[in-house]
Order: structure tokens, then C-alpha cells, then sequence
């Protein structure tokens, strides 16, 4: 028999407005049915007078429903927060505490973290520090048998939250944030993660928390940044939603992955954090840098810290790439690749002009190493093309151009990733895909679209052959080759001839 779901609301900054918040807690339950708890993370308590709180502290008013709190944000309300522990501060109004885990008797588990980050000692009664979240971490994590947990509380976003991810609207996740509660979030695997503070509401999409192909598949973790109650704005404040808790949860259904899955957006972040350091934001490439000098016999490579490899006694060595079967005219150490085609290299992958492009810029990213498709990348080569890919993005457009990415992966032995700039000025992003779809419907191609999001490792296995295509909108066009494919395809031109 499956476990019934439970039902819960989520809150942001809530900043003193008590009645306007439990009055439309009333009205959704209303019209939806009852939930059972009220989270709310932020500002519980605002600059406001306090005679609208003493009618809920003295019993006159009640919340409608059991509502647990943060703690404070501010020197200001800290009066209210009396015990570190967690106390009740009102009928049906429960303050969780500092930190800590609360599991109900559902099994359901809530790990929260009050206050904002601090790295200075003494830390302020309304922050936390690296201690505190190790401490946090050192509760869950020290088991062999630790999986996640179901969510996770904080008044702070996360910092870098945003990376890989759809956008966050007017919050720059690279400044904004803790990269503590990344740190946390990173470790703990939390199925929801909530946060405020920022006075928006952002929900991101769901990202995984496992290395595909590396590691086992994991639970994703969905975080919701909410607005602050009764906002002129009419912004999100309220986040309602169902949950099973993961203890009772069939594994297989435990981590299957949302169509719109994305990377984990902290997965250069754990040991800097773990050691309460800040969490370096991942490094972008100028969008003119595109020069190597060839007559260089050693270049220097940046290892995972992001420290130079000649600085430290003890480099970590980067995982061997597979070996080709024979010679391979595109790994960069054999000695048939066209160096004088090379335009710049990086650590995991490299830049070159096409030989007999269909355009004088047309340029393909490959890995170094020797890898057969995308699908086959190692993590860390993933995140390389990823970068690639947005610099030259950045790279085109800065010159009134926009760029068209497609793989084939059909009768090649080494990945080729074809970046073909077209002019803004020529045709429209809708022009290009309708050139593929009229020339694959010319060829009986069944060329299908995939989510934005989707990550082609989740549609494709090892060695499968397959033909994909990557608009600058995000939009994604993807064909499985069954039999024959023409060589070909990938090379049409829209009607203006590019």
C-alpha cells in the first residue's frame, strides 16, 4: 500500500504580517483541503509594532495551522528567539531553532540552519558559522547508510544556485548568497531546499546529485527561493506541495530524474567549503580568448582546486581518458591531428577551425583525450565543453552572429562538436531549425525536440548512435540513427543560403 503523501506549505520572509499571512493560509485551506505544516523561513518577525504579535503570543488570535519557524536575521529581532534550542513562541507557532534535525512521525526529515552566515568569532546570536554547519553536517553524514534528506531550511540562498540552471531574475547567485549553505546543500541532498531573504521568488530547476555514469542515480534536489508576504508585487510567498518521506519511498521511484533535470550546480564545491572556506566560482573563459602558443612544449593546467598545478607537492591526478583503438586524427597528442587547425586548448578539451568548414569561423570543440561521443564524457570534460560552448556564444554574439552546435555521432570514432556561427542579420533561430526539420523530413529522419534542460546522457546510452542539434535559444533537436544516416545532414542551408 503506497504512503499517503503529506501536505505542506512553505513560507517566505513573513516580516510581522501575521494576519495577512495565516488569513490567506485560511483561505487556501479553504478551497484545497487542510495541510499539515507551515514552514516559513526569512524574516518571521519585521520592524513592525509588536501589538499585532502579542494577540497571537496572549492566545487572542491562532494560527491555522502548525507553523515552524527560523530564527533571527538581524540584531533587531533576536529578542524574540530566547531559547537557541528551540522553543514554542505561540500557540501552533514553534521557533526550530539554531540548528538541527526535526523528524516528524512520518518519518519526514527537516534539517535547518537559522541566520545568516558569519566567518568572524565571536559569531552574532543571529548567524552561523563554518562550525555550526559542520556540526550540522557531522549529525547526518557520518553514516555509511546516509542518502539525503527530504528538506532543508534556510533563510540565505545558496550561493552559485543559479549555475546551469534556468535564471534567477535580478539575483546575481555568483555574489549573492551563502557558499556555507552550499556546502550544506552540497552534502545533505536535500529533496527541497527553501530560502528567502532576496524579497523574489525564484524556483529553480531540479538538478541531480550524482556524477551520471560515474555514480549510482540519487534523488534531485528541488530549491525554491520565496518573496516576502504581501508584497505589492503579488511575487510568490506561498509554495504548497506533497511529499512522501524518502524513508518510505520505493528506491526506484525515489531517484527517478525530472525530464528538466540539470547539473548539480555546486559539484566544484565540496572540500572548500568543508573546510569553511568560501566556494570559488566557476572560472569562465574570456570571450576573446582564443590563442595558444604551440611552441610551448609544457603549458601549465589548473587543477580541480583551481590552484596551479606546478604549486602544489601533491597534484591531483586527472582521471586517463580511454585509449583509441588505433591512430585517431583528432586526439590532440597523435600525431596525425592538424595542429596548424588548433586554435586554443584547455585542460580537458580543445578549440579548432573545421577543415572545410561550411563558414570561414566554423570551429569544433573536442576533447583532448579520447572519447567516442558527448554521452561518454567524464564529468569534468562535460564541464569544460559547457564553458566552451557559452564562450563562444558570448564570443559570436559580440560580433552579430549567433551559433548552431551539432553532433553526429554515427561512423566517427573520436567526439567532434560543430559550432557554426550564422548572422544575426541573415535568419532568424526559427529559420535554422525549420532548414533541419524540411531537409529531415526530406529524408525520412524522424528529428525530434527534447526538454531544454534535458541532458543527452539521459536520452542516449554509451554507443548509441545518434544525430543532436543545439539552437541558441536552448531549443534541441534529436534524432536515435537506427540504420543509415547521410554523412551530410547537419550541412543544409536556410533560404538565404547560409
Amino acid at each position: 500500500m503506497a504512503e499517503k503523501p503529506l501536505r505542506l506549505l512553505a513560507c517566505g520572509d513573513v516580516e510581522g504580517k501575521f494576519d495577512v499571512l495565516f488569513n490567506r493560509v485560511r483561505a487556501i485551506q479553504k478551497k484545497s483541503g487542510n495541510f499539515d505544516l507551515l514552514l516559513c523561513v526569512g524574516n518571521f518577525f519585521g520592524s513592525t509594532p509588536d501589538a499585532e504579535w502579542e494577540e497571537y503570543k496572549t492566545g487572542i488570535k491562532k494560527a491555522p495551522i502548525q507553523t515552524y519557524v527560523l530564527g533571527a536575521n538581524n540584531q533587531e529581532t533576536v529578542k524574540y528567539f530566547q531559547d537557541v534550542d528551540g522553543c514554542e513562541l505561540a500557540e501552533n507557532i514553534t521557533y526550530l531553532g539554531r540548528k538541527g534535525i526535526f523528524t516528524g512521525s512520518s518519518g519526514l526529515q527537516i534539517v535547518y540552519l537559522s541566520g545568516t552566515e558569519s566567518l568572524n568569532e565571536p559569531v552574532p546570536g543571529y548567524s552561523f558559522s563554518p562550525k555550526d554547519v559542520s556540526s550540522v553536517r557531522t549529525m547526518l553524514c557520518s553514516t555509511s547508510q546516509f542518502k539525503g534528506v527530504d528538506i532543508l531550511l534556510t533563510s540565505p540562498w545558496p550561493k552559485y544556485v543559479g549555475n546551469f540552471g534556468n535564471s534567477s531574475g535580478e539575483v546575481d547567485t555568483k555574489k549573492c548568497g551563502s557558499a556555507l549553505v552550499s556546502s550544506l546543500a552540497t552534502d545533505l541532498k536535500p529533496r527541497y531546499h527553501f530560502a528567502a531573504l532576496e524579497k523574489t521568488y525564484y524556483e529553480r530547476l531540479p538538478y541531480r546529485n550524482h556524477v551520471v555514469l560515474q555514480e549510482n542515480a540519487q534523488h534531485a534536489t528541488r530549491f525554491i527561493a520565496l518573496a516576502n508576504v504581501g508584497n505589492p508585487e503579488k511575487k510568490k510567498y506561498l509554495y504548497a506541495f506533497s511529499i512522501v518521506p524518502m524513508k518510505v519511498m520505493d528506491a526506484a521511484e525515489l531517484v527517478k530524474q525530472p525530464p528538466d533535470v540539470t547539473e548539480n550546480p555546486y559539484r566544484k564545491s565540496g572540500k572548500e567549503a568543508s573546510m569553511g572556506k568560501q566556494i570559488p566560482a566557476p572560472e569562465e573563459e574570456s570571450a576573446c580568448q582564443f590563442f595558444f602558443d604551440l611552441n610551448e612544449k609544457q603549458g601549465r593546467k589548473r587543477s580541480s582546486t583551481g590552484r596551479d598545478s606546478k604549486s602544489s607537492p601533491h597534484p591531483k591526478q586527472p582521471r586517463k581518458p580511454p585509449q583509441p583503438p588505433g591512430p585517431c586524427w583528432f586526439c590532440l597528442a597523435s600525431p596525425e591531428v592538424e595542429k596548424h587547425l588548433v586554435v586554443n586548448i584547455g585542460t580537458h578539451c580543445y578549440l579548432a577551425l573545421a577543415k572545410g568548414g561550411l563558414s570561414d569561423d566554423h570551429v569544433l570543440v573536442l576533447p583532448i583525450g579520447h572519447y567516442q561521443s558527448v554521452v561518454e564524457l567524464s564529468a569534468e570534460v562535460v564541464e569544460e565543453v559547457e564553458k566552451y560552448k557559452a564562450t563562444l556564444r558570448r564570443f559570436f554574439r559580440s560580433r552579430g552572429k549567433r551559433c548552431v552546435l551539432f553532433e553526429r555521432n554515427y561512423k566517427s570514432h573520436h567526439l567532434q562538436l560543430q559550432v557554426i556561427p550564422v548572422p544575426l542579420s541573415c535568419c532568424s533561430t526559427d529559420d535554422i531549425k525549420d532548414a533541419f526539420i524540411t531537409q529531415a523530413e526530406q529524408q525520412q529522419i524522424e528529428l525530434l525536440e527534447i526538454p531544454e534542460h534535458a541532458d543527452i546522457k539521459q536520452i542516449a546510452q554509451p554507443g548509441a548512435a545518434y544525430f543532436y542539434v543545439e539552437l541558441d535559444t536552448g531549443e534541441k533537436l534529436f534524432h536515435r540513427i537506427k540504420k543509415n544516416f547521410p554523412l551530410q545532414f547537419g550541412s543544409n542551408r536556410c533560404r538565404c543560403g547560409h
